[in-house]
């Protein structure tokens, strides 16, 4: 399927020279002079080499046709996560590195949509936010305004976040999964 490199993602599969690649970073870069251009890191499907590939933000690039499968975290073993199929019930384990950076917020019976190559797992998608507690958080330094400054705390799952100065540990917060930072105080 064509579509344009700029909608390109993390995550997205792209089928270059023959080769399917995960794409592992974005980046639109604005020369001073000339157009637009998007640079895409991207790692090698089978062999695991990464590469970076340079594309006009207008150009057509093959995104890889996938195989969608709604399913539900069950639980982590090491460095390996598994899933079932909500519809066939079929249980599927998927190393971390196929999940990325995003394995740290995944909870028990966390939807997520696994993306699959003639039957093997190639990304995870995880949803855009996830609620959580924070266990520890640093005390409001005296003097601080709260427009300009956050302090550090300490989530549940062990991930550091920034925090507002009125944010306190046993508050349950929102985080945006995709960069880790805090969102807002979870509705109760």
């Amino acid at each position: 399927m064509k579509v344009n490199a700029n909608t390109m993602r993390k995550g997205h599969i792209l089928e270059h020279n023959g080769r399917l690649y995960v794409i592992t970073g974005t980046q639109i870069v604005q020369p001073g002079k000339g157009g637009a251009f998007i640079q895409l890191e991207m790692k090698d499907v089978k062999s695991g080499n990464k590469n970076i590939e340079r594309f006009r933000t207008g150009e057509a690039v093959e995104r890889a046709r996938l195989d969608d499968h709604e399913m539900t975290f069950l639980f982590a073993e090491d460095d390996n996560f598994t899933f079932m199929d909500k519809e066939t019930f079929e249980q599927v384990t998927i190393a971390g590195e196929i999940i990325g950076d995003g394995k740290i917020f995944l909870q028990d019976g966390m939807e997520v949509v696994v993306q699959s190559f003639e039957g093997t797992p190639l990304s995870v998608e995880l949803p855009q936010t996830v609620t959580l507690m924070i266990t520890e958080a640093d005390p409001v330094v005296k003097g601080q305004t709260a427009s300009s400054s956050y302090k550090p705390a300490v989530l549940e799952n062990g991930a550091r976040v920034l925090v507002p100065p009125h944010i306190e540990a046993g508050t349950r917060i929102v985080v945006n999964i995709e960069t880790g930072e805090y969102l807002e105080r979870a509705k109760d």
